[in-house]
Order: structure tokens, then sequence, then C-alpha cells
């Protein structure tokens, strides 16, 4: 008997666990088995083609009539997702895509029969030698592999393992198990797990950015750090944004041009050091070790982290001055592929491209990293905010290619913020190619989407749906960050509650005194502390094909973990999207009505791993974070959610225990705030053997951190509740059993509420 792959091409098909997902694949296609990368049912791809070139595309096959989700970049330096079901609406610069076989159902594939299981496949295109990988369709429906080197004169005929493709019948799953048979194949980057976590993941933070932009000076971040603080939310960490820097123009005669044409000269990196803003007015020495002193001494903050783009500042730096010679800057003008010029048409007027960049030699670029970092830690800066990562692939030519350049440079900028900041202070910011992902060993924390504007309507829907989507696929590498946002805007708590369950960091950018604390603080703690989800918030597995921006009838479902409760936040993003054909965010027409959609407890994918019980029968307790009601819903039974355009819902779902017949409890955590089972850091039951009869039944532990109302589902009124060792008052609800009770005081630093309730 021969046991076949769970991949493989056979007969000129690309077939999945005995599936067709791709027909007419050509011959030239060569296969190499993934099981040299560890135990995985994977195949490798590549191609041989007639002559060496710098750019190949190369069709795969005609996919149709399954469905997909791609992460695409949509610009130069962000991804979006799209959903489709035939090969010709797989968009340009595609670099994760996942696609469904529609036989069996979602029931079936939990513990069915695998035949009838629905198969998840990944295809991950990679990097190989010089050469970057992205996948495309065609008007045939056919997947297209797109192989460039970014140089001319970097060419390649060969290949043997371009793109990964991987299947399993649990999605998530199935996208680690493809990302690290990739990682050992590369060996050049390391995963999410794999990495230590900044400490500012677990507190709250400002930037200055949208409070500010480049006009940010000492005085204002003072100002900011002190309103937040005076509102009861106090930061422990800033990001001091652009603005800081030492820049300048170029001399006047280069940009004569220039200025003819009425375009502001971009401005270049002039020295490693502050500007005069962030200079001390008494002693400019001391620099902006300054501020550092004030926001740590005087506002008892954790971290200050400040920006710099990867080239030094947006033009890079500028060649000529003295003091910046030994980085050896040169000027380069970015020439980016064609299918990003496709998607993003603005890219030929921006004005790096047209005023060009100053590019560091990438064997001094390690120089330029380290000496910046050491000068900024020793004022006692923990990390930096890395941008315009994807600048590096449009700067290749002439210098081995795009994959070359990327690696020297991330290889040097992880050497220093490993050597300068212990805490692994990075944010890798504006850096969504797998040029850069593929090669990312240290950096642990990445933005997620494209920016937060608070003053452009069409965005907000848009930033929701694309931070979700892409950490499917980033959230594999790093810890997703989905950004700054405002606390008083009108769609302040449709941000405010995702970022709480994002599992990532969560900051603000308010202007300073411009603060709603009610939102405020259902994201932070009194002592700065957040409630942070234990894994990359992602859309729920029935969302994942869905296309809740464009579809007109779909919710989006974005699922996390606590450590003994599941979160699930239900968002309306219709309306606003990425226009194919416009090649920008536009809105389109869509009901005004509410939207109907249903939750069902195991849409928190890892919900079983909440429960203290091997063998939970899958019902759950409910909280709804916006009524305040609960529901209690058995295994597989389903909650009606409606919302209209940019409403949200966010439930805490708790396994229910059931200590006797007729006694069964679910702790739900702090109500009050969006995250709520955040709070619980341990649970465990005593089940005694007492009767019905007005005996002690069992106890339920709990250690909780924070304070605020404590809330917990119980089918029976307790008979008392203790919080550190001191008996307190309780509201029981007999209709819904809800029990809640206040814990008034906010612990010692590092010591939990130790809470008792007798049921």
């Amino acid at each position: 008997m021969t046991i076949k792959p769970a991949v493989r091409i056979s007969d000129r098909k690309l077939i999945v666990k005995d599936r067709t997902i791709l027909s007419g694949v050509p011959e030239n296609v060569i296969t190499s088995s993934g099981s040299s990368s560890g135990p995985v049912e994977g195949i490798f791809l590549g191609a041989v083609f007639d002559e060496e070139k710098s750019r190949h595309v190369l069709p795969l096959g005609t996919l149709r009539e399954v469905r997909f989700m791609a992460c695409f970049r949509f610009k130069l330096y962000w991804m979006a997702q799209k959903m489709g079901d035939h090969g010709k609406d797989i968009p340009l610069e595609t670099q994760f895509l996942l696609v469904e076989t529609k036989d069996g159902s979602q029931l079936e594939s939990d513990d069915g029969n695998e035949e009838n299981q629905i198969v998840y496949t990944v295809f991950l295109p990679l990097i190989e030698g010089s050469f970057r990988a992205c996948l495309q369709g065609n008007d045939n429906d056919e997947l297209e592999l797109c192989l460039e080197s970014g140089d001319v004169e970097t060419k390649m005929s060969s290949f043997t393992h371009s793109l990964f493709i991987h299947a399993g019948t649990d999605p998530f799953g199935t996208i680690t198990e493809a990302v690290r048979a990739v990682k050992l194949h590369l060996k050049t980057f390391r995963q999410r797990h794999e990495k230590k976590l900044p400490g500012i993941v677990d507190y709250f933070g400002w930037c200055t950015w949208d409070a500010f932009y480049q006009e940010v000076t000492q005085e204002g971040v003072e100002s900011g750090l002190k309103s937040l603080a005076a509102g009861g939310t106090p930061p422990k960490f800033v990001i001091i944004d652009d603005g800081w820097q030492s820049v300048g123009g170029d001399p006047q005669e280069e940009t004569k041009d220039q200025n003819d044409s009425n375009q502001q000269p971009l401005l270049r990196l002039t020295g490693i050091k502050e500007n005069s803003k962030f200079q001390n007015k008494d002693d400019p020495t001391v620099g902006i070790k300054n501020i550092v002193n004030v926001a740590k001494e005087k506002y008892g903050l954790k971290y200050v982290y400040v920006w710099h783009a990867i080239t030094g500042y947006w033009g890079g730096v500028r060649p000529g001055v003295k003091e910046m010679e030994e980085y050896g800057s040169l000027m380069k003008y970015p020439e980016v592929s064609k299918a990003v010029a496709e998607n993003d048409p603005t890219w030929k007027t921006e004005i790096m491209a047209l005023q060009g960049l100053g590019l560091m030699d990438p064997k001094s670029v390690y120089k330029f990293y380290n000496e910046l970092h050491s000068y900024l830690a020793s004022a006692g800066i923990d990390g930096v905010k890395v941008d315009v990562q994807c600048i590096l692939e449009t700067l290749g030519g002439g210098l081995g290619g795009r994959v070359e350049l990327t690696r020297q440079y991330h290889q040097a900028l992880d050497a220093s913020v490993a050597r300068n900041f212990p805490d692994n202070g990075c944010i890798a910011c504006m850096s969504h190619n797998t040029d850069a992902l593929y090669c990312s060993k240290q950096t642990a924390v990445v933005r997620a989407s494209d920016d937060f504007f608070p003053r452009d309507p069409v965005s907000h829907t848009i930033h929701i749906a694309a931070v979700s989507y892409n950490s499917v696929f980033l959230g594999e590498f790093m810890l997703p960050d989905w950004d700054m946002f405002h606390s008083v805007h009108p769609a302040a708590e449709y941000h405010a509650s995702a970022r709480a369950i994002s599992g990532g960091p969560v900051y603000v950018s308010d202007e300073p005194g411009k603060h709603d604390f009610n939102v405020l603080k259902k994201l932070v703690l009194p002592d700065g502390s957040i409630l942070r989800a234990r894994l990359p918030g992602r859309p729920t597995r029935d969302c994942l094909f869905t296309d809740p921006s464009r579809d007109g009838i779909s919710l989006l479902k974005i699922w996390n973990m606590n450590k003994y409760t599941g979160v699930l936040g239900v968002y309306n993003c219709q309306g606003a999207a990425w226009n194919t054909v416009e090649r920008k965010n536009t809105f389109h027409e869509t009901k005004s009505d509410a939207l109907t959609g249903a939750i069902k407890g195991r849409d928190v994918h890892l919900i079983s791993e909440a429960a203290t019980d091997s063998n939970w029968n899958g019902d759950c307790a409910i909280y709804c974070h916006r009524t305040g009601e609960v529901t209690i819903l058995p295994y597989n039974a389903a909650l009606p959610v409606s919302l209209k355009v940019l409403e949200h819902h966010i439930f805490t779902l708790t396994p229910i225990k059931v200590l006797a017949p007729g006694f069964s409890f679910a702790p739900f955590g702090l109500i009050a705030m969006y995250n709520a089972g955040g709070a619980i850091e341990e649970l465990k039951y005593e089940v005694l053997k007492g009767d019905c009869g007005g005996e002690l039944v069992g106890k339920v532990f709990t250690e909780v951190k924070g304070y605020g109302k404590f809330g917990a589902y119980s089918s029976t009124k307790p008979r008392r509740c203790i919080v550190d060792s001191n008996v307190v008052d309780f509201v029981y609800d007999l209709p819904t059993g809800l029990v809640t009770f206040n814990l008034d005081s906010l612990p010692e630093e590092g010591k939990l509420h130790v809470v008792e309730i007798e049921l």
C-alpha cells in the first residue's frame, strides 16, 4: 500500500487531501517535500526557466470555485485583505493566501470524518537566494508566482523553494505549522513565541504623533503626560514620534529645480542627536535626557521610546554633512516593483521618488544604528519605533537586490537593538513586506495596518478589518500593534474596544487635555497597566473567507484568549474598502439598517483551553459589555447579534463549571473593562461532599488583578463572597445568575486580590 502525500502535484494538478485546488500546473514547476523541514504535510514549489532574468512570472495553474483570503500590499508599506473564489480575484502583491475547500461543514470539521472536513491550504511565497516571491491572479483565473530581485544585474533561472504549500483542518494551527516549516528551511527568522516581548505591551501608553505631528516639543510631551495622569489613566510609556531629530533640506542650489515645481524639499538626517526643541535651554548638552528624566521621575513612566526611519529619516542621511560622512550616504532614487506601482499609482508623485533618498552604505549601517541607539540609551531611552522599512526594497539596484539590502539593514538593526535596548525595545512600522518578515529575528512587535487617521471618516471600519485579517499572517512573526487612536472621537469606542482584544500594545495619540476618561478607564487600570489578551486577535474561523468590508451582509467577529476566559468582539465594518478600480480606499453603498449575525462559544477558537475541566461539555456563560446581559449558551447554540455600521459588541465567554447538580459557576472578571476576563490570573474550584439541603457544596478560588466591579455567573445565590480575607456585600440577580461585588482597592504592585466564593 502506498501512502499518498497530503499535498502533491499529480497529472498536472495540485491535490490537497485528494481535492484538486489548481489544475493545469505547468511542466516547468518542480516540487520538493516539506518533510525535511519537520513533520509537516507540505511541499515547496519552484520552477526552471529558459533564461536568467531579474524578474519572472509563472502561472501555477487554474484556481476556481474555492474561497480564499489573501493578504496583499495595496501600498508599498501596508497590507490589507481581499476575499474571492476565482484566480482572477487574487490581487497583485499577495504575500499570504489561505484557501478553503468547500466539502463538509464547520460542524464536521471539529470532530467528524476527515474526508468530510473543511481543509485549509496555506500558500506562503518565500525568499529564495536574492529573489523574493509573491502571488497574483490573471484574467484566465490562473494563480501566478512572481519572482523578482529588484536589481537588473541580479538574475536567476532556477528556483526550488520559492513557494511553500501546507494543508490542515485547523486553519490557525495549519498557518503556524506552515510558518514553522518555512522557518526551519530558511533559518533566517524566528516566530512570535520565540521572541522577548518588550514591557510596553502590558501598559497603557501615549504617542505624540496625532497630537502634534512634527511640531512636537518637550513642553508638549510633558503636557500630554500630565493631563492623562490627572484623569486617572497614567501612561507608563510614551513614544516621541517624528519631530525630535536634527534634519534639514538639501543645499539650495541642489533643490532649485524641485522648488520650481512648488514641492517642499524632502528633509534628511543631519546629525545623530536631538534638535534644539529637545535641548535643555539652560544646558543644551543635557539633550533629550531632559524630557526622559521628566517623564520617568515626575510622571512615573517606565519606558520612553523615540521614532526614527530605517534609513535614518524620510529622506535618508544627507550626503556631504561632515558629522555623517562615516556612514557613506549616497543619493539613490527608489524604484518600486511593477505590482506595487500598479496597486498604488500615487507612488510616481511621491516626494521620495522625485527627490531621492540618502542611503547609507550597508557596511556602515550597523555603526549608524549603534551610535544612534547607544546615545539614546545613555539618555534613558528604552526603545525605538523604526519606520518606513519597506523603502529598502526599492533601493537594491546595484547593491545585490532588494533581499540582500533588506537583510543587511535588518541584521544591523537587530544587533544594535539587542546591544542597546535590553528589553528588546523595538516596534517595526511600514514594514509589511516579506523581505523583512523572513529575516526578522529580533523585533517582536509590528504595526498591523495603515495608520489611524482621525480626520478621515472612510478609514475607521477599514482599519478594524485590516488589523484583524493582517494579524492572521503577521501574528506568526511578531505581536501585531493595532496602532494609536483618539479617545475623543466619533469612533472612539469602536477603536478602543478593538485595541483591548488585540493582544497588542494599547496607546492613544490624544491632544493634551482632550481625553474621554470614561473610554480610557475601560482599558486602563489606575496603575497604568492593561488587561492584555494572550494572543494576536484574529477573525473567527467562520469569518476567514467572508468579506465584512464589502459584501453587505457579514459582521466581523474577532476572537482572543485570556487564562480562564475567551473574548469575542463583533464589528460592523461594512461600507468602505480598498477600491480595485480607483486604487484607493472609498465608501461604497451599504444598507443603513443593522446587519444580524450570530456568535457561538466555539467562535473563540481555543475556548476549551480556558476550561478547568478536561471533560468540559462546551457550555459557556456570556457577558455582553455594552448591555450587561448574561446569556447561557449551550455547545453549538447561537446568540443573534445585530449591529449598524461602526457599531460593536464585546463579549466575555467563560466555560461553565458544574460543581454539582444545580450548582454551576463561571467568572467574567472586571466587568467595567472591555476585556473583563483579562483580570483573572488564577481559578480553582473545590467540590465538597455537601448535598443540596443547605450544606456547602463547593468553593471558588480566584486571584484577580486590578480593581472595580467583579462579575460572575452563578446558577444559585452564593452563600458568601470573601475578598482578601474579608466578607463583602454582593448583589445577586436571580433571573440572569449575575453575581457582582466590588474590589475597592488596587493591590500593591505585583500582588493580586484573593477572592473566595462559597456556593
